[in-house]
């Protein structure tokens, strides 16, 4: 007797199981990853990642409207059907989905959930969203975590820290991030890379200032496009470009990456200079992703497991020429491409990783050999992780001076460091400071 055929998986279903995943505390980056190889179809696995990234960017908006929506909330009893009927809210009002085929695929994926008994649910709900929407959408917009989809935490900082900028953080991190992508000089010329996606019908453009970048007009699966499997390219966003340049790097130098993982700057850092870098990661799995990346771009460097805050076990004795830190820091730079750190992220974790950063840049200043530059970067649009740690710093270590940072159009918020925030040029919120030992 002839087996029979397994249905093909729901991406709706599984989207809104991976959302309830995710606002439970999983990273969505993880979460997707897990999900992703249960669909074949990669339309399918496209419409898991919109549904899953515009899911976490807008939940605190339309986790308000199903309070209004629902006499007695599914959140904590049915979290995937909440999850659910959110992601209808979302195809109908985010990504524009004709009406009819939200709902029924909505209603669709209730079934897919093995849940029928709320098919009827859900096809109310999403249908009294279409009648009364304006009237919500009002109702919505009086508050401004609704309204923003951001925790009022993270908008009384924005608010604080930049008020001449809060409104346009807020509407970049509801935005769609662009993505990047960085030449592997060692490998490919960016107009012969350029010319290999024009060949291939992928929409792609260098950018003025930056030598080794490509932006692309879509996001494909990057593993696809022409050049990956030789190691032509790494995804990396524009702003983190700069982290190899502003370490000023020569021939022979010995390099500290000391917050490795997953290996993006240790990669540019090689491609830029025949250096001997040390990559430290605290994490031995993400660790062994840098090995993979470096392999991949024909690079390679001594991996060390190790806490940057603790050097006694890890170092060697010899100093560096150079370190950067690329801090444990609150993301809030990054919120458009990890929208997930809303969700996450508690105004208390600021307090620990402020002290978590101070420590590890007291820790390394010791490692930095005399006239040594030490660059500290965060993807952090907070004052107190970023001008004010450096601060900080200063006041505590004479021997130390801060150089201007200059990449061109950036903020200069104080202690000679320069800021990007979310966006502007195309980029994502960023911070560097350099800081010389003096003696």
């Amino acid at each position: 007797m002839k087996a029979a055929a397994t249905a093909p998986a729901n991406a709706r279903a599984l989207a809104a199981q991976a959302l309830a995943r995710v606002v439970r505390g999983e990273s969505l980056r993880a979460v997707f990853t897990a999900t992703a190889p249960r669909l074949t179809d990669a339309r399918d696995r496209a419409l898991l990642s919109s549904l899953l990234h515009e899911g976490a960017r807008w939940w605190l908006r339309y986790d308000a409207a199903l309070e209004r929506l629902l006499e007695r909330s599914l959140r904590e009893r049915e979290a995937d059907v909440h999850a659910l009927a959110l992601l209808g809210l979302v195809q109908l009002d985010v990504l524009h989905q004709p009406e009819y085929a939200a709902v029924a695929a909505t209603v669709d994926a209730v079934r897919a959930l093995r849940k029928p008994k709320f098919a009827g649910l859900i096809n109310a709900l999403l249908r009294r969203w279409l009648r009364e929407r304006d009237n919500l959408l009002a109702q919505l917009d009086a508050d401004p975590v609704a309204r923003s989809a951001h925790p009022r935490w993270l908008l009384d900082a924005l608010a604080h820290d930049w008020p001449d900028a809060a409104d346009a953080i807020v509407a970049a991190d509801n935005a769609q991030a662009p993505l990047w992508l960085r030449v592997n000089r060692r490998r490919a010329q960016r107009e012969e890379l350029l010319a290999r996606f024009a060949q291939a019908g992928v929409e792609a453009q260098a950018v003025a200032g930056h030598d080794q970048a490509i932006v692309l007009a879509h996001s494909v699966d990057v593993t696809r496009l022409p050049g990956y499997a030789e190691g032509a390219f790494s995804v990396q966003d524009g702003a983190a470009q700069f982290a190899a340049g502003l370490l000023d790097l020569a021939a022979g130098q010995r390099v500290l990456d000391a917050c490795a993982a997953p290996g993006g700057k240790s990669a540019h850092i090689l491609e830029s200079a025949e250096v001997r870098l040390v990559a430290l990661d605290s994490d031995a799995r993400r660790l062994a992703r840098v090995a993979e990346n470096l392999a991949r771009l024909g690079l390679a460097a001594e991996t060390r497991g190790g806490d940057a805050a603790a050097p006694a076990a890890w170092w060697d004795g010899k100093p560096f020429d150079r370190i950067l830190i690329d801090a444990p820091c609150s993301a809030t730079g990054i919120v458009r491409r990890q929208p997930d750190i809303k969700l996450h992220r508690r105004a208390v974790d600021i307090t620990h990783l402020v002290a978590g950063q101070a420590r590890i840049l007291d820790a390394l200043w010791p490692l930095l050999g005399p006239r040594g530059r030490l660059v500290y970067a965060t993807c952090s649009v907070l004052a107190d992780e970023n001008a004010g740690q450096i601060e900080r710093f200063l006041a505590r270590h004479a021997g130390a001076r801060a150089l201007d940072v200059a990449p061109p159009g950036w903020r200069r918020p104080g202690a000679g460091g320069a800021q990007n925030l979310p966006g502007e040029r195309g980029m994502d919120g960023f911070y560097y400071a350099i800081l010389e030992k003096v003696h």
